[in-house]
């Protein structure tokens, strides 16, 4: 810690709990405990009851949670294919170039995401390419988001590395491709599996631009607990919230020990 002072230290901790209590943990511990109640209309919940998660973890609301994980999955995917060879193929460009480059990936969460529901929705509605009403318009909605990320991500990675590693492959006879495919990509594994983690974070909450492009059979979690709140259904809405925020955690979980495990190769 940078604060070596121990009344200083205590200051910075105390300011720390004053700030994250109310404003990140407490709504957090609202929607926990909302979940479990059946009335709350005063100071504190009245009643215990886990139906709501019994609602939440069946039928629609399971198939929704299914279905945000595979939108989640695909789009974080191709938001690191894209974004990776994006940031790769700008390293030959010149500062102008990366520039250009970087204000392209930028430019879809620069604007409010309902503004991209709507451009893709209109780019998207008539032929050659006829995407509305099916799922693929929602991938494609959820990657345009989150590809900026993966790109910043493995941007900032591709500065940091030591070009010795690519002079010495390339000095024993490797292929630009081998370089790329046996050097850098590895070395750059840390930084792909955080960016995948990062993509599918905010895609499994993503709502703006989800509700104006989803069809009925293919309805994510976030629209699912918008549409139970939107009923007045708040504790129901309550429990889907919080086995999003369990099945995006776990998958954070899973995501940074492979992250751990990549470093430590």
């Amino acid at each position: 810690m940078l604060v070596h002072s121990r009344k200083a230290r205590w200051a910075v901790w105390t300011a720390f709990l004053v700030l994250f209590l109310p404003l990140f943990a407490l709504p957090l511990l609202v929607v926990l405990v909302a979940s479990f109640a059946t009335n709350w209309s005063g100071a504190l919940p009245s009643g215990f009851t886990t139906g709501h998660y019994a609602a939440a973890t069946r039928g629609e609301s399971l198939q929704a949670l299914a279905t945000s994980l595979v939108t989640a999955v695909t789009a974080s995917l191709l938001a690191l294919l894209v974004g990776t060879w994006a940031a790769l193929a700008g390293q030959a460009l010149g500062r102008r170039g990366r520039r250009l480059l970087d204000t392209l990936f930028v430019l879809p969460v620069a604007v409010p995401s309902v503004v991209v529901g709507l451009a893709v929705l209109v780019a998207f509605s008539q032929p050659p390419v006829l995407l509305n009403g099916t799922r693929w318009i929602v991938f494609l909605a959820h990657t345009v988001l989150v590809t900026a990320f993966a790109h910043q991500s493995v941007s900032a990675a591709i500065v940091r590395l030591d070009p010795a590693y690519e002079q010495a492959a390339a000095s024993l006879g490797a292929r630009p491709a081998t370089v790329v495919w046996r050097v850098r990509l590895p070395l750059l594994l840390p930084s792909l599996t955080a960016a995948v983690g990062l993509c599918f974070a905010l895609s499994m909450g993503e709502l703006s631009a989800t509700v104006m492009l989803y069809p009925p059979d293919w309805t994510t979690l976030p629209v699912q607990i918008y549409a139970a709140t939107d009923r007045g259904s708040l504790f129901t809405g309550s429990a889907l919230a919080v086995v999003l925020m369990t099945a995006t955690v776990l998958v954070l979980t899973a995501v940074s020990r492979i992250r751990t495990r990549a470093s430590y190769r």
